[in-house]
């Protein structure tokens, strides 16, 4: 019979397989940041700063308070993108930073059919995308607004807009024939795909990939259900499902029973399921143990919404609103911003869930010393909590 796991045990395995609750580091350099990504297998970016870039927050959140200028120099942001170092990027979940070295895994992405309305936009645009393949070959790096294309103009709101030639390179960057070196300004460097070492232009078999993305899924949640692993790389659960049953026939997945879950999950082989957890921290909306929301809601007994999709007059606790986690639990979520003008972090919305309600003021207390460190982080002189919500008087006295 498979092993049977209560919920809180499953929440201690999914908060340790992320390194949450980990001991911090005391220097934190370029080996620590890459062994934390290396532990939750990509990075995604997000180009939302109300508060902080979302891929910067989830390595503050497992390291604690880091330069981020030496995060920058390890992808080549800002730092002119003339080379590829050891990251570049893919949708490998979604738009995610990935060791140069997993390039291979997802070559079968790289050839499968666009759908159809994109697949026809090539075909009539075929000469286009020869332009622009080949003015980055003889070129080199750039970015896309850097392009002499006659076809590279702005459209009148600004470089965001997805005028032919950005549509063409984003094209090519899908199929491979265009890497992302780093990023100026928080755009996406380019280049064409023979900057790759040799090494990473080998192709990996579909089958064999997505083994190996659901092996390292699994080890990155500790606990999962085929849902939750296949949603980790954004397989479809039906391509998930061959990868799960070859790794639990080679003893690498261990079934398990996870005690209110309607459905079987899987123990990462040797994964130690811990007794006590102290974590405390606050994520991301895109921070990898949060990024599948059933999973949170199954997981943690959190219905968790950004809400920056959502219209004003609907949002229930504020614009970018991240989780707080303490120990095992989400124990309720803030709205930061970082008000730069006034050289304050800005606390706009604190809620604390119903099942922590009772325990509000000693939460409080433990998150105080991560917003003061998240203010310290970004610069900022102090904490201010400007906005109302169920936790927004305890947080307030936490403070002073």
């Amino acid at each position: 019979m498979p092993r049977r796991l209560t919920l809180a045990a499953a929440r201690r395995v999914a908060v340790a397989a992320q390194g949450l609750a980990a001991p911090r580091p005391s220097r934190i350099g370029p080996a620590a940041l890459g062994r934390a990504i290396g532990r939750m297998g990509v990075l995604q970016l997000d180009s939302v700063n109300v508060f902080e870039r979302s891929h910067y927050i989830p390595l503050w959140s497992r390291l604690g308070p880091y330069d981020k200028a030496v995060l920058d120099r390890l992808l080549h942001h800002d730092a002119g993108g003339a080379t590829l170092g050891a990251y570049t990027e893919y949708t490998a979940h979604e738009a995610t930073v990935l060791p140069v070295a997993d390039w291979p895994l997802w070559a079968w992405h790289r050839a499968r059919p666009e759908r159809p309305r994109y697949e026809q936009w090539q075909r009539e645009n075929a000469s286009l995308l020869d332009e622009v393949r080949a003015e980055f070959a003889e070129r080199g790096p750039a970015r896309v607004r850097d392009l002499d294309h006659p076809d590279n103009v702005a459209l009148g709101s600004g470089w965001w807009n997805k005028n032919r030639v950005h549509s063409a390179a984003t094209a090519l960057f899908r199929r491979g024939d265009l890497v992302v070196v780093g990023r100026r300004r928080f755009e996406r460097v380019l280049a064409p795909a023979s900057v790759l070492p040799v090494e990473a232009r080998s192709d990996v078999a579909e089958a064999d990939a997505v083994l190996e993305l659901i092996r390292r899924a699994a080890r990155a949640y500790g606990v999962a259900t085929l849902d939750d692993l296949a949603d980790y790389p954004r397989l479809s659960v039906s391509t998930a499902k061959a990868a799960v049953t070859r790794l639990e026939e080679a003893g690498e997945l261990e079934p398990v029973v996870v005690a209110g879950w309607d459905r079987p999950a899987w123990l990462a082989a040797g994964t130690t399921v811990p007794r006590t957890t102290a974590a405390a921290a606050i994520l991301s909306p895109f921070d990898p143990l949060i990024w599948y929301r059933p999973r949170v809601e199954r997981l943690f007994g959190m219905r968790y919404r950004i809400s920056i999709y959502t219209p004003a007059a609907q949002r229930e606790h504020g614009y970018y609103v991240m989780p707080v986690l303490i120990d095992d639990e989400l124990v309720g979520r803030v709205d930061l911003k970082s008000d730069r003008g006034a050289g304050a972090l800005r606390v706009q919305h604190a809620h604390v869930e119903g099942h922590a309600a009772r325990r509000a003021p000693q939460l409080a207390t433990r998150l105080a010393p991560l917003l003061q460190e998240a203010a310290s982080w970004q610069g900022l002189t102090g904490v201010t909590v400007s906005g109302a919500g169920t936790w927004a008087a305890d947080v307030g006295r936490a403070l002073s």
